[in-house]
């Protein structure tokens, strides 16, 4: 079965990049050329687009470029917002140096006394800490299997438990349904001071 759907996968990874061929003037498509289709040339395409556009991007043509684009989407009304929205969560989510997806805790939701895995996102704003006087801990609780939907938490510092486990072993056991647990490690410290998030 895990081979079946490998190959499925694979194949769908290879056909739908395959569609970038269409991005060829008609007399370049391999059926001219070739006289037949070529499984897999559409890859090589789209990995030789990806590292020219890497390329591109990296150099000081490219950043201008990329800056320029920024400007102009920022200036259509509807598009600014989204745009700008999603950049920042990307921005703080992807970035190597951010602290977004860095610990993964044990809390109590839905209710007192049952426990799930979130992941640490954050500290609440100022005037949220203000208002409840605790000490609090912003958390991303995903759903299972999928993890790209869930809920976003605000909870006491101290009712969060943070985990031996790194946040990879924390999604494949939410991911898994409890099917895949991470590996034990005895004796391991739990990263911080104290076991407490």
């Amino acid at each position: 079965m895990p081979l079946v759907i490998t190959l499925w996968v694979l194949n769908l990874i290879v056909s739908t990049m395959d569609q970038s061929l269409l991005l060829l003037p008609a007399r370049l498509q391999p059926e001219v050329l070739f006289g037949r289709r070529i499984p897999g040339l559409g890859v090589i395409l789209t990995l030789l687009i990806i590292f020219c556009t890497g390329l591109l991007v990296r150099n000081f043509i490219g950043e201008a470029l990329v800056r320029w684009w920024e400007v102009l989407l920022s200036r259509i009304p509807i598009v600014r917002s989204i745009y700008s929205s999603v950049k920042q969560v990307s921005d703080t989510v992807l970035s190597p140096n951010g602290q977004a997806f860095r610990k993964a805790l044990l809390v109590q939701y839905p209710r007192r006394g049952v426990w799930t895995i979130a992941f640490q996102t954050g500290a609440p704003a100022e005037e949220i800490r203000e208002s409840v006087q605790r000490e609090m801990v912003s958390v991303y609780v995903p759903t299972t299997p999928n993890p790209t939907s869930g809920f976003f938490l605000m909870i006491p510092r101290d009712e969060a438990v943070e985990l031996r486990m790194s946040v990879d072993e924390a999604l494949k056991y939410v991911v898994s349904m409890g099917v895949v647990a991470p590996i034990a490690r005895p004796g391991a410290p739990a990263p911080g001071n104290s076991p407490r998030a």
